[in-house]
């Protein structure tokens, strides 16, 4: 059984992006800045969310991570830059 799930984009302390999907937000980012999440974001903490979008299955938001994922950095900031966040690189 599917659940809303989100694709999310986290700002490191070395200033690079990590992107990953989850289904409670909250409990994702609470996790990485404990030191619990991915071995990426452990090295770079604290982090913080920047962006999120919200799908309506986890298979979703899996594809959406995975194309975010191929864009370059470049590509990754104008996308994010062009998002309703108030996030500015």
């Amino acid at each position: 059984m599917d659940t809303k799930a989100y694709m999310y984009v986290l700002e490191c302390a070395d200033g690079s992006l990590y992107t990953g999907y989850t289904t409670d937000l909250d409990r994702r980012l609470k996790t990485h800045n404990a030191g619990k999440g991915a071995k990426y974001t452990k090295a770079r903490l604290p982090v913080k969310l920047v962006y999120h979008e919200s799908f309506d299955s986890k298979s979703k938001a899996q594809s959406a991570e995975a194309l975010f994922k191929r864009k370059t950095r470049q590509a990754k900031l104008e996308y994010l830059a062009h998002q309703e966040q108030t996030w500015k690189p």
